[in-house]
């Protein structure tokens, strides 16, 4: 089952679930099925040259314009 990312349109509400091809989401704050579905930000390890590896970050601020509510979350997308 995929994990998607969520934005209620309701309430404005954020958040993720698993979903089936044959389920359909609702918001667990306001129960609406008026959904908007993000695009989901994952974490990623990286081996990068020389043999070294990298964890690519996670969290804070968006890499792209530093939107504070994190990446995946600014107009750029």
């Amino acid at each position: 089952m995929p994990l998607y990312e969520y934005a209620c349109r309701q309430c404005d509400k954020e958040f993720e679930a698993l979903v089936r091809a044959s389920d359909t989401p609702s918001c667990p704050q306001c129960d609406s099925h008026d959904l908007q579905r993000k695009l989901s930000v994952f974490a990623a390890h990286t081996v990068g040259g020389g043999g070294t590896e990298r964890a690519m970050p996670s969290g804070g601020a968006c890499g792209s314009c530093g939107d504070p509510r994190g990446p995946g979350a600014c107009s750029l997308n």
